[in-house]
């Protein structure tokens, strides 16, 4: 089935050189959007026109670009699941409101194109909830972009609007709309902990060698983005445990200095359960803990810092 997060201290970046974006110009993008609201009488190219006519950076235009779609555009439940692809085209997308990711990343190519922004989309694969872990889907189910800023290779940029709009629950039949920034000019090696392209050529950064060892990952939630995650133990998002034995946990993160609690979740849905604090140490950036699956079965277990989602496990936990 094709289905057509991070803390910003400073992006070194222009279309002509360095200089620094900070995170308060960003906020300044978001609100200049949110003020703009959804243009309803707009055609694409006014929109995109309107969107980045007060910038001239194209950090800051792409960001606007972003903000907008991923504000105003809703991933289409039937679409998603049935594949549909007959609404994909920017101006169809403008007129409903609601798209697959491949109609997201096309409107982000073509709002992109029409401000002088290069902008590709790229084709493969995400993993969307934990039943996903270590089972390869048959098709790509997922498209994201690529951005330039510059001739160099090195300045091209991950974008998701899809994402970054919201989620779908486990069955694609309900959309929750919930922005989230940390799907712009993301991390790369988190960006690849969450996305794998079917094209080598766009794995921007370090990530899985083969789609079957990115399939058998944990999934990563925004507050790997945020806290900059590094690495992680274990490193299959599948474990097999009992009811006795504890499970050790490593979670190294850039960002440390400031996490005061550490808390996992069990479950999803009506059998979620309310998150609970677990004893842990950090030092250097390495967050440790042990865990005993007390309760049979199999279900989810979601790590969390801060309340922010950092990683979700698959788990199958059974009697000794």
């Amino acid at each position: 089935m094709r289905l057509i997060h991070l803390s910003f201290i400073a992006l070194f970046i222009t279309s002509t050189g360095i200089a620094q974006i900070n995170i308060k110009q960003f906020e300044n993008v978001d609100l200049y959007v949110k003020k703009l609201g959804s243009l309803p009488s707009l055609n694409v190219a006014s929109i995109a026109d309107t969107l980045t006519q007060n910038f001239s950076d194209k950090t800051l235009k792409s960001r606007a670009i972003f903000s907008w779609i991923a504000n105003n555009i809703a991933l289409d439940p039937k679409a998603v699941r049935t594949n549909d692809t007959k609404n994909i085209q920017p101006e169809n997308v403008i007129l409903n409101r609601k798209t697959t990711s491949l109609g997201f990343a096309t409107l982000v190519q073509e709002m992109c194109s029409l401000s002088d922004i290069r902008c590709l989309t790229v084709d493969g694969y995400s993993r969307f909830n934990t039943d996903q872990i270590g089972e390869m889907p048959d098709e790509l189910n997922h498209t994201w972009n690529v951005i330039q800023l510059s001739t160099s290779p090195s300045n091209w940029y991950y974008v998701d609007a899809a994402k970054a709009s919201g989620s779908l629950d486990k069955k694609f039949m309900v959309f929750t709309q919930s922005f989230s920034d940390c799907y712009f000019f993301s991390e790369k090696n988190i960006f690849n902990l969450d996305h794998f392209p079917d094209n080598s050529a766009w794995m921007l950064g370090t990530g899985s060698k083969t789609a079957k060892v990115f399939f058998d990952l944990p999934l990563v939630g925004i507050g790997a983005y945020n806290q900059k995650l590094i690495s992680f133990f274990p490193e299959n998002g599948f474990i097999k445990s009992n009811t006795t034995k504890a499970v050790s946990f490593t979670i190294k993160v850039q960002y440390d200095a400031n996490i005061s609690d550490v808390s996992i979740i069990i479950g999803e849905g009506a059998t979620q359960s309310k998150p609970e604090r677990v004893n842990f140490t950090s030092s250097n950036g390495e967050i440790k803990f042990n865990y005993t699956f007390k309760k049979e079965g199999d279900y989810p277990f979601k790590i969390l810092a801060n309340g922010n989602l950092l990683l979700i496990y698959k788990i199958e936990a059974a009697e000794d």
